[in-house]
């Protein structure tokens, strides 16, 4: 019986500490067993600028960096936008950004070139909420559909400036969400009557075609001289 005991005890020190063992986190940029098996695709392979181009068609500009895992916009550095190299229509979009305090950037999808109104895209804000110049209008905050359709801020935890935070945005057919650290912040529906008169009202009412209805187009991550770091960034095509 003392054996039996002995075995007993043994093996239940053996699952305490087996539960009780750190679980490892998944390493930046890359992709699980699972993520690959079910179509994602890095945009940032956590050392280059590989697959990142200006608008402009040029070399990614010394103003950003891509070090320490993060792809960074140095502060002031004028590094300007950059584009992914391909076009995406239905996707899944995941980044992680940790943004310096005051500071204004966003990651725009759908971006292409308009026949009136120029290179534009659908925007994403990111901001410090607290302490930005541009943090007057609801439809302008870290989450919006930026200029047109503020996030639910019932349902919106953002972390501070100089933390990381997760973006998720989604567009499948005329529907899109934006996602902020596993929550659902906004949803609505392109050409919809909601998503027409937001976009009537914002300075991007005189493009053609409408703003936003675009079928595909690039994402594209903005500098606004701010320091900004991203990674993680992957995408699924749906």
């Amino acid at each position: 019986m003392k054996l039996k005991s002995k075995h007993v005890l043994l093996g239940g020190l053996v699952i305490w500490i087996m539960g009780a063992a750190p679980v490892v986190a998944q390493q930046a940029n890359t992709l699980t067993r699972q993520e690959k098996k079910d179509g994602w695709a890095l945009l940032f392979d956590g050392a280059s600028t590989s697959g990142w181009t200006t608008p402009g068609g040029k070399p990614v500009p010394a103003g950003w960096v891509a070090e320490n895992g993060t792809l960074t916009a140095k502060k002031s550095a004028k590094g300007g936008d950059i584009i992914t190299i391909g076009e995406y229509a239905d996707f899944d979009l995941k980044l992680d950004y940790n943004i310096e305090a005051t500071g204004n950037s966003g990651v725009k999808y759908f971006y292409t070139k308009y026949e009136t109104g120029g290179n534009l895209g659908m925007e994403y804000q990111i901001l410090d909420d607290k302490l930005a110049e541009d943090n007057k209008k609801e439809n302008h905050l870290t989450g919006s559909f930026y200029d047109a359709i503020p996030p639910d801020a019932t349902r919106k935890k953002v972390n501070k400036p100089g933390q990381w935070n997760t973006v998720r945005i989604v567009a499948k057919g005329r529907q899109v969400e934006h996602w902020l650290n596993g929550i659902k912040i906004l949803e609505f529906t392109r050409g919809s009557a909601l998503f027409t008169e937001a976009v009537a009202l914002s300075k991007f009412n005189k493009t053609v075609p409408a703003f936003g209805t675009v079928e595909k187009g690039r994402i594209l991550l903005q500098e606004h001289g701010s320091e900004i770091s991203f990674r993680n960034i992957k995408i699924k095509a749906l």
